[in-house]
């Protein structure tokens, strides 16, 4: 399996959430197992001796792949959610993205200082998702974050977002726009 094999596999969907939107549909390589098996083996390969002691995966793609490689890297795995989904006390993060406002909300005290944190999701667009995560992981005052995505959309300027704050961002995959 290679990066071009997976790219194949990933369905474009037109005009969702809202007209305008070239959605990049991660569903269909999620179904083909040598897809999955080389995305969470490639995540391994690049995380494997960077100390991870919990992977915090944001709705709802980044619970997918996210606790199969926590498995393989000995770490634990925390979700981040929408509101009103975990059911004790939470912090939570309001931002901007490309079409509304969010809020996502982590529970308190799923992390702590001595944590090194990787964050994943399965899409990186203009990054604030993103971005908000490790808002909210800084909340906890862990010891170091990372990030991750399985597709970056390049042209979209998330990177950029990240990385002009200081932010530590890999992709296993990156996709133009409108490809």
């Amino acid at each position: 399996m290679t990066a071009k094999e997976v790219i194949a596999a990933i369905r474009n969907v037109p005009d969702f959430p809202i007209p305008g939107i070239q959605f990049k549909d991660i569903t269909t390589a999620l179904a083909k197992p040598e897809c999955l098996q080389w995305m969470r083996d490639e995540m391994v390969r690049r995380y494997k001796d960077l100390g991870i002691t919990q992977i915090v995966g944001i709705e709802s793609r980044g619970f997918i792949v996210g606790p199969a490689v926590a498995i393989e890297l000995g770490a634990g795995f925390v979700p981040i959610r929408k509101p009103g989904k975990l059911p004790a006390e939470t912090i939570s993060v309001s931002y901007e993205k490309e079409y509304g406002t969010d809020t996502i909300e982590m529970h308190k005290g799923a992390l702590n200082e001595n944590d090194v944190v990787l964050i994943h999701d399965d899409i990186l667009a203009t990054g604030g998702s993103m971005m908000a995560a490790v808002e909210l992981v800084k909340k906890a005052g862990v010891k170091k974050i990372y990030t991750n995505c399985l597709i970056e959309l390049e042209g979209l300027n998330g990177r950029k977002l990240l990385e002009g704050n200081g932010v530590d961002f890999d992709c296993l995959l990156e996709i133009e726009v409108d490809e």
